[in-house]
């Protein structure tokens, strides 16, 4: 005789829906220096170093000093994601869609404006003209061969010095899980002696030689087993916002009044100040 009464078990279910593992914020957008405008386009006006001379005589006329003025711009694009959820998958769940399809296309919108900012870190960067102008290869510390190291950091920080950057600029530096992974192998990251926060304990290091550390899975990877690390100050990358990430829910008749989820925002990013920008080109590997 068959038995059948596991046709009659139970199931149970979640009331609260589980978002799967993915970056929530975006990570880099209070380490730039943001905009609010209404322009398809910013302009970021700047202005280069001067120069004094001496005065070799009484009466001298006033010089001029021609000082150098540019200007960088900003492109505002559309972003936008979207959703359906028809009217009988509402009443079949225990869980709510619309609010839970909502909250993770606005996680996806903060993970893009990450990439906006990235992606403008090392582009070329429009300037008022119309022209572009490359990213500088002096301002790129190691070849994609070599793991971080300290002498790394402490190259990166010999480039602002080079630049005469202010040295109380706040810097950050965004690398990937392995750097990180790396860097706490080393006794100058994990020693108390070296740092009064104990990285090894905390997981992270908390403005390390001065900077803030941003572990990051969406950095550029030109070539397999390597990747591009960055770090910049606020003055380095210009964001223009348009139209901050903005979700809208709503019924549409023309779908059998399915609820349609929508997420959009409009903004753009330039490298505004190039002695701002440090590319970090490294072997994304891990070595004992």
């Amino acid at each position: 005789m068959a038995i059948t009464i596991n046709n009659v078990y139970i199931q149970t279910f979640e009331r609260n829906l589980r978002h799967l593992a993915q970056q929530t914020m975006s990570k880099l957008r209070s380490h730039v220096t943001e905009r609010s405008t209404g322009g398809e386009k910013h302009n970021w006006e700047r202005l280069g170093a001067g120069q004094a001379q001496e005065k070799t005589s009484a009466r001298q006329a006033t010089p001029t000093s021609d000082l150098p003025w540019s200007r960088r711009v900003s492109l505002a694009k559309t972003y936008d994601a979207g959703e359906t959820v028809e009217p009988e998958d509402i009443v079949q769940m225990l869980v709510d869609p619309n609010s839970n399809v909502a909250m993770n296309l606005s996680m996806a919108m903060k993970r893009q404006v990450d990439d906006i900012i990235i992606d403008a870190a090392t582009a070329d960067a429009l300037n008022g003209d119309g022209t572009t102008t490359a990213f500088q290869a002096s301002q790129t510390v190691g070849n994609g061969l070599s793991e971080i190291s300290l002498d790394t950091i402490l190259q990166v920080q010999e480039k602002y010095y080079e630049n005469d950057v202010d040295p109380d600029e706040k810097k950050c530096m965004v690398i990937g899980p392995k750097q990180q992974r790396k860097l706490l192998q080393l006794m100058e990251v994990t020693s108390g002696d070296y740092q009064n926060s104990r990285a090894l304990a905390t997981g992270y290091m908390p403005d390390w030689l001065g900077f803030s550390w941003i572990v990051s899975t969406r950095l550029q990877a030109p070539a397999a087993d390597q990747i591009d690390c960055l770090s910049f100050t606020r003055r380095g990358i210009g964001m223009q916002v348009n139209k901050d990430i903005t979700a809208k829910v709503a019924e549409d008749p023309s779908l059998s009044f399915a609820w349609r989820i929508y997420v959009m925002m409009v903004m753009g990013a330039v490298r505004t100040e190039d002695e701002h920008v440090v590319r970090v080109h490294l072997a994304d590997t891990v070595t004992p």
